[in-house]
């Protein structure tokens, strides 16, 4: 699992159940990664920006028309998903491992 930042968002039409299109920045050497997520209780302006934790080593998936290539980590509440996220500065955590 590392930590990312959320640099882009949009919604996903095209999924089955509905979801956002997520592009997320782990630095270097990992990159700008993609992901679908089911977090629909966050609006795409707050997710932007928003450092969150993901598995970045598991193998690539299609959904529908859009490759997923990490999984965005959350609490499943009664208000929905809550995003695990980190503190400090996105410069200082981003692509860090947890462990």
């Amino acid at each position: 699992m590392r930590v990312g930042m959320i640099v882009e968002a949009n919604e996903f039409h095209e999924a089955r159940k509905p979801a956002y299109k997520l592009s997320i920045d782990f630095g270097e050497p990992i990159g700008i990664k993609n992901s679908s997520a089911q977090i629909l209780n966050y609006g795409v302006d707050e997710l932007i920006g928003r450092k969150v934790i993901a598995v970045v080593n598991l193998k690539p998936m299609q959904i529908a028309n859009f490759i997923s290539e990490v999984l965005v980590m959350g609490a499943l509440t009664e208000n929905g998903v809550q995003l695990l996220s980190v503190d400090g500065s996105a410069e200082q955590v981003k692509g860090a491992k947890i462990g």
